[in-house]
């Protein structure tokens, strides 16, 4: 009697199938179980800016685009993420397109349990901002991520100095962003990030969030091709801005 293959060869084929699509969508999408912070974030409105203070660090929330633009969105973001490197200049260009009428707020949300350098590359992007330099810093970091992404302690500190100097073309103050990477302001502002992160249960990046403060859906309404990303995103901002009243 002869043996019928096909059955299994469909079952197969379907599991074939599913990790081949995990193997396309999972590297831009970073999800993790994180360890909560001790950082109070309760008295914040986090749907809006937040300015410097001590339980930051003195150091607030960064903006892209125009900081007076009307409409915000908030990206929850791990320089360590594939999904975020991948998505960021995409971002960008929707800033450029929407330019006056779009602002992105970014915060930290290093996801410390995959990813072993994301607290010391957003260590690197903060102290980098603290001499006028944060969003060309992180720009750098995501372009560069592939470089730094298994980097030990020792090599991964070089890098980000040696980014730092060639960024700044040698005009930076190299000591202070050593020591800055490793300051108290820098830690409290990343872990002020990350606490607000967590108050809202995200638990992947790159997260995105309107002003209503509801999550932005953006992965599971599109098939995270930059065409569908933009698309899907420029239907949000043109709905937004119309109930602005702004075309």
């Amino acid at each position: 009697m002869k043996h019928n293959n096909k059955p299994l060869f469909i079952v197969l084929s379907v599991i074939i199938f599913i990790f081949i699509g995990l193997v396309i969508v999972l590297p831009r999408l970073s999800k993790t179980k994180e360890t909560s912070t001790t950082v109070d974030v309760s008295n914040y409105n986090i749907s809006s800016v937040i300015a410097p203070d001590e339980n930051n660090g003195n150091i607030g929330d960064h903006i892209k685009g125009d900081s007076s633009a009307p409409l915000t969105i908030y990206e929850y973001a791990d320089y360590q993420c594939t999904g975020c490197a991948t998505v960021n200049p995409w971002m960008k260009e929707l800033l450029s397109e929407y330019s006056g009428k779009l602002r992105i707020v970014y915060r930290n949300f290093p996801l410390t349990s995959i990813h072993p350098n994301a607290i010391a590359a957003a260590s690197a992007v903060e102290a980098a901002g603290l001499q006028g330099y944060w969003e060309e810093y992180g720009d750098l970091l995501f372009k560069n991520q592939a470089e730094w992404y298994y980097a030990n302690g020792t090599n991964r500190a070089n890098l980000f100095m040696q980014y730092f100097t060639t960024l700044t073309k040698g005009e930076g103050d190299l000591s202070k962003f050593r020591s800055d990477m490793g300051s108290s302001e820098v830690k409290k502002k990343v872990d002020f990030d990350k606490a607000i992160a967590e108050s809202l249960k995200i638990d992947a990046t790159p997260s995105f969030f309107g002003e209503d403060g509801k999550e932005i859906d953006w992965i599971s309404e599109t098939d995270q091709s930059k065409t569908s990303v933009q698309n899907f995103f420029r239907n949000y901002i043109n709905s937004e801005l119309e109930k602005k009243g702004i075309k």
